[in-house]
């Protein structure tokens, strides 16, 4: 039998003292004498817990169901198994809807309880591959922290890794929220400078009278409060990637002197009179039409040109088709641990509401979204409730039948992948067809799956 960490939740000392004999040179035990005691063991991360129904303080079986379901919150991959007298099957049935796995009775057989662990430790060790393999999945239809496989992310992935390796100055424009930093961390990554520093610099943030000395750093005494030298940000950026975000509200004044160094590669601290080459590649981002902004005069055409060199579109997550449920997947697993115990996903009606959402926020909105149901969700799943998402509601009606079967089928389809984590048999299954009729429809709809 492999080995594994058991966790014991017994108050009988006899009763604990005869299990610990019997997994003896089989498993690591760690034990419990009550439902406190035994929460904090998840923290331990066993592979299985045996709980007794009745513990301290009340004996009664509701405390142990108590325990039962706090250990699913806790963490949805915890294989709990219930001990429970002759007498209280209904108990253990009980058990078994609040998540437990499986119940075996006492006066325990050994050979019977370990052939219920082997099962539970297979189980742990499946959830375990397939989490892998959905995490290998999702590596193969990303780029960095950039998620999609819409035929808009693909185009998008295939434009950042065809400048990457270049030297070109690249202008990401996109709404708000887009994503717009994580497709320039990704340029970064992808060029012959991803061993140097990636510097972010917010140009709606720099105030305009330190504006300059922010950018290309000062000499000791070039204005009052100037007590040491500073070095600027184009030149903390050396040997890497400077990126200048939201570079259409850059003040005026700013604008001519980053041109300068953008035709140059040389730059003058502020108080100083030392050219200093620099070896830098700069990539800027904007949610403005900066076209309009040099007509109005309030960004100099000359930079407009100099800058978007390369100019790589990010689109809004309206149309990416089929882009949230996977995007909202690979959001829940990157922060479950940072915001809340790891989840197994989100519920059937939460996906209907992630694919409905117009996210007039975008990613950034839907990050959130993600964030506050991790924070919020007191089960094993995550509801549209616990996201504050409206119940979803369907779009503006549109009268061609074949395009309402069409769209009916597709979201039916995205929505039974993200349930299944992608797997076509079990997709199937939900979706109530055969595996070749779900492999057709996949194959006329134009979805991918990694599986």
């Amino acid at each position: 039998m492999e080995s594994g960490r058991v966790a014991v939740v017994e108050d009988d000392p006899v009763l604990l003292e005869q299990l610990g004999w019997a997994l003896k040179g089989k498993f690591e035990v760690v034990s419990a004498r009550d439902a406190e005691q035994g929460l904090a063991l998840a923290d331990l991360d066993p592979d299985v817990f045996l709980v007794d129904l009745r513990l301290p303080p009340s004996g009664e079986p509701e405390e142990g169901l108590r325990l039962v379901a706090a250990l699913r919150r806790k963490g949805a991959d915890a294989t709990v198994i219930v001990m429970t007298a002759e007498t209280e099957r209904r108990h253990a049935l009980k058990a078994l809807e609040a998540g437990a796995f499986d119940f075996f009775r006492k006066p325990f057989d050994t050979t019977e309880l370990l052939v219920v662990l082997s099962r539970a430790l297979e189980r742990r060790r499946l959830l375990r591959e397939n989490r892998h393999l959905r995490d290998q999945a999702l590596a193969k239809r990303s780029l960095g922290r950039l998620v999609g496989e819409s035929a808009p992310m693909r185009a998008l992935f295939a434009a950042i890794g065809r400048v990457a390796p270049s030297d070109a100055t690249v202008l990401v424009s996109g709404e708000s929220g887009t994503g717009k930093e994580l497709v320039a961390e990704a340029i970064h990554a992808g060029s012959p400078r991803r061993d140097g520093p990636f510097v972010a610099v917010n140009s709606s943030a720099l105030p305009e009278a330190l504006a300059e000395s922010e950018l290309f750093g000062h000499e000791r005494g070039a204005f009052t409060g100037a007590v040491r030298q500073v070095v600027g940000k184009v030149e903390v950026a050396a040997g890497g990637t400077l990126f200048l975000d939201e570079i259409g509200d850059m003040p005026l004044p700013l604008q001519a002197k980053l041109l300068r160094f953008l035709q140059g590669r040389v730059i003058e601290r502020v108080g100083g009179r030392t050219e200093i080459p620099v070896d830098v590649r700069v990539v800027c981002a904007t949610n403005q039409n900066l076209q309009e902004l040099t007509t109005e005069q309030r960004f100099r055409q000359d930079l407009y040109f100099r800058i978007s060199e390369i100019t790589i579109n990010v689109p809004p997550l309206r149309d990416r088709p089929g882009a949230r449920p996977v995007l909202a997947q690979a959001l829940l697993r990157r922060l479950g641990a940072l915001h809340g115990p790891a989840r197994r996903g989100f519920s059937e009606d939460a996906l209907a509401a992630i694919e409905a959402y117009s996210w007039p926020g975008n990613v950034r909105e839907l990050e959130n979204k993600v964030k506050t149901g991790l924070i919020m969700a007191d089960g094993p799943l995550i509801t549209a409730r616990d996201m504050e998402l409206a119940d979803p509601v369907g779009p503006a009606y549109v009268l061609n039948l074949r395009e309402v079967r069409a769209r009916a089928e597709r979201q039916a389809v995205l929505q039974a992948l993200a349930l299944t984590d992608e797997n076509v048999s079990r997709a199937a299954e939900l979706l109530g067809v055969s595996r070749p009729t779900l492999y057709d429809l996949l194959e006329r709809l134009q979805v991918r799956v990694s599986k």
